[in-house]
């Protein structure tokens, strides 16, 4: 529904310099098409690239007045606030957004569509608002059906929520492109989709549909993809966070033929809400062992998938820091251990294309 040309409006209202702007700043680092502005009236006329280390030159502006100057096609939420509902203070500019005629995307657990006063606003016969949180219709309970796939399936699978997997696989697939394979990437959450156009809302599809779900996705996804192909599958959650349920249909749908594990540099608890019984994140090496082991079970054929790389998320260290953790995780795990986003994925690649 979002055309990788149309030019976007990012709503990044008091989230560009912290987590709940994790969208939109997926959208700023990786997505093909055009971004004209950033709507944050916290940090309006504030340099974007200084602010969040990016490498965009794009507007920040305090409301959607502004940014209408700047031509955009279709408003999009950057933010994923706790509980998924859009922002008081965000809802004036999705209106003007609306009356100004464009269109509307947003990865929120509210439905902007069924919204009482956004669906006072008549749309015109090429705007639309996208709801991307939906489950897809015609589920099936899934059937093992990517094992048959000829193709690398690479699932990404992580220490907690939110440490960098969808920017892991996206920054594989860079270097892989980049080396002339063919490599396809699976979104599976709100980031995920809106950049690559495809994939599926995990966390919006029941629980017995949602390894079906992902099958269905990685399957449309690897159509006529060869042996040499990756298919780079978006982990969500984590098997260590108490409230995550989606590593296990992640692997029962894509029936991955390797593993990579995502971890934030010295994270020891996972993150859960204020004031919550802390959760420890095992040895690293004892969480390998998990996946792996889990990966195994449910499958025809007879597949041990294995943890072949580590993508290190070091956004919070000195350049000197982040370089003495990767190697002292490297040499622990004795595995290629590095951060895609600073050091890039060369290494990370050669760990699944050399696999046996």
């Amino acid at each position: 529904m979002l055309r990788s040309d149309a030019p976007v409006v990012l709503l990044l209202h008091g989230g560009t310099d912290n987590l709940s702007g994790k969208t939109g700043l997926a959208m700023l680092r990786y997505r093909q098409g055009p971004i004209v502005a950033v709507i944050d009236p916290v940090h309006a006329g504030e340099d974007l690239r200084a602010l969040t280390g990016i490498p965009c030159s794009v507007p920040l502006v305090a409301d959607m007045a502004a940014a209408l100057a700047y031509g955009p096609e279709v408003a999009v939420v950057g933010l994923a606030p706790s509980g998924g509902r859009l922002p008081v203070e965000m809802r004036s500019d999705v209106l003007q957004a609306l009356a100004a005629g464009l269109s509307l995307a947003s990865g929120l657990h509210s439905r902007l569509a069924e919204d009482p006063e956004f669906a006072s606003v008549p749309l015109a016969p090429e705007q639309w608002i996208w709801d991307l949180r939906r489950e897809p219709a015609d589920l099936e309970v899934a059937t093992a059906r990517c094992a048959a796939l000829p193709c690398r399936r690479i699932l990404a699978v992580g220490s907690d929520m939110a440490v960098g997997k969808m920017s892991a696989c996206l920054e594989l697939q860079k270097a892989a492109l980049a080396r002339g394979l063919d490599s396809r990437f699976v979104g599976t959450g709100q980031a995920g989709i809106l950049i690559s156009g495809q994939g599926v809302a995990l966390d919006a599809v029941r629980v017995d549909y949602a390894a079906g779900a992902v099958e269905a996705a990685v399957m449309a996804a690897a159509e006529g993809a060869g042996p040499e192909a990756l298919v780079l599958v978006e982990g969500q959650g984590s098997l260590c966070h108490p409230g995550s349920t989606a590593t296990l249909p992640l692997m029962r749908g894509s029936q991955p033929t390797d593993l990579l594990l995502v971890h934030r540099a010295g994270q020891t608890h996972v993150r859960t809400r204020p004031g919550a019984v802390p959760v420890a994140i095992p040895p690293l090496q004892e969480l390998i062992s998990a996946c792996e082991a889990l990966a195994a079970l449910g499958r025809p054929d007879g597949l041990r998938p294995k943890v072949r790389a580590v993508a290190l998320n070091t956004a919070l260290l000195d350049d000197g820091s982040a370089a003495d953790q990767a190697q002292r995780l490297a040499d622990e795990l004795a595995l290629p251990v590095l951060d895609p986003v600073r050091h890039g994925s060369v290494a990370l690649l050669r760990a699944f294309v050399s696999a046996e």
